[in-house]
């Protein structure tokens, strides 16, 4: 499951209901370290399910 502006708000509680049912998620944002968080919460909450980060730049 790939979620979008996953770092914060609905995009982050996004990414990390979909973790806690079992997806594999890629968050992608703008800043790495927001992105960061997120991904340390969803590991969090699922046990240390690894979510892959993809940071975009180009904005």
């Amino acid at each position: 499951m790939v979620v979008t502006g996953a770092s914060a708000g609905i995009g982050r509680a996004t990414a990390r209901a979909f973790a806690t049912r079992g997806a594999r998620v890629a968050l992608v944002a703008r800043g790495q370290n927001g992105l960061s968080a997120a991904a340390r919460d969803v590991e969090a909450a699922t046990a240390g399910v690894a979510a892959r980060r993809i940071a975009n730049m180009l904005t």
